[in-house]
């Protein structure tokens, strides 16, 4: 089984708090007017933990994660 995962950001949404890039700044970063910008659509499994943290910090909801488990055929 192997675990995939996606983030989006609403940029209309985002009121340029941060939280999401002091959480997880790998994956997040701000532009020149302080607007979310992910860096990382789809970050390795090392980085879930901080991104849903990130998603649950942020003040306007504009972080989606999203995880999906999907079983690989072996060879």
């Amino acid at each position: 089984m192997v675990s995939a995962a996606r983030v989006t950001a609403d940029r209309e949404r985002c009121i340029s708090g941060g939280r999401c890039m002091a959480t997880a700044g790998e994956v997040f970063d701000q532009d020149e007017e302080g607007i979310v910008v992910v860096l990382t659509p789809e970050p390795p499994a090392d980085l879930h933990e901080a991104v849903r943290e990130a998603a649950y910090l942020c003040p306007a909801r504009a972080i989606r994660f999203t995880e999906s488990t999907t079983a690989v055929p072996r060879p």
